[in-house]
């Protein structure tokens, strides 16, 4: 197990301090220092002031949980197609790792803000939320109407939640996975038990949010995420 700079550090003050001052100043840096660590390394901070999901570095991360996004970062997405329901930063992060992405957004004041940001892989669009059925055949339409096909990886974070299901479920390729943030509510569980598919979920907190909740991926036996070859990384960072 790697290091890190931090643990070096105690392992020299050891050798010059007192068994009980060196394990009383561990144990008040993990209690105080860990949130803090956590907070800035993973722009958690950052993104609270922001009001946005970004990295430590500025840079645009997914609204996830962090459990979520470290595991999907771990995955190459060279030649993979993305469909989102709900778009932002984590339409950008996905355009610099994926081929295409269609995303499909129902704000009109958040469609404008965004769409002079987005990468030349990306097709934005905005629907109406006047409605669910409403909103349902506009996304069927265009979807048609482009000839996308089956997509690798798509994330159910906007729109009529619970309505996208099916439609995700229909678009999804047969070594794909559907990504659903906030999956503990929404009824995600419900539209998804009888579906045949495999779920994985990841509690933890998302960038800028003061509670936990959970981001959760549903996918086939032969989903390309789940490749069990994958070796696992080591994500410490000093």
């Amino acid at each position: 197990m790697t290091q890190t700079n931090i643990q070096k550090a105690f392992t020299t003050c050891k050798k010059f301090l007192p068994n009980w001052m060196s394990n009383f100043l561990r144990s008040l840096f993990t209690a105080v220092g860990t949130p803090v660590r956590f907070s800035v390394k993973s722009g958690h901070f950052k993104s609270a002031f922001k009001k946005c999901a970004v990295s430590s570095k500025s840079e645009p991360i997914p609204w996830y949980t962090y459990p979520c996004t470290d595991f999907l970062r771990q995955r190459s997405y060279e030649g993979k197609t993305i469909l989102e329901f709900g778009g932002g930063q984590s339409t950008i992060w996905w355009a610099h790792r994926a081929k295409n992405i269609v995303t499909f957004d129902g704000d009109q004041d958040w469609y404008d803000r965004i769409k002079g940001n987005m990468p030349a892989n990306v097709d934005l669009y905005l629907v109406s939320m006047d409605s669910p059925d409403r909103c349902v055949l506009e996304v069927n339409k265009l979807l048609d109407a482009n000839n996308y096909g089956k997509f690798d990886v798509i994330i159910i974070d906007g729109l009529f939640r619970f309505q996208m299901i099916d439609i995700a479920r229909k678009a999804m390729a047969n070594s794909g996975a559907i990504i659903c943030d906030d999956a503990d509510g929404y009824g995600f569980y419900e539209g998804f038990k009888d579906s045949g598919l495999n779920r994985a979920d990841f509690f933890g907190y998302a960038p800028g949010v003061i509670l936990p909740h959970c981001s959760s991926i549903f996918f086939s036996n032969g989903s390309f995420l789940f490749d069990p070859h994958h070796p696992i990384p080591v994500i410490a960072q000093e």
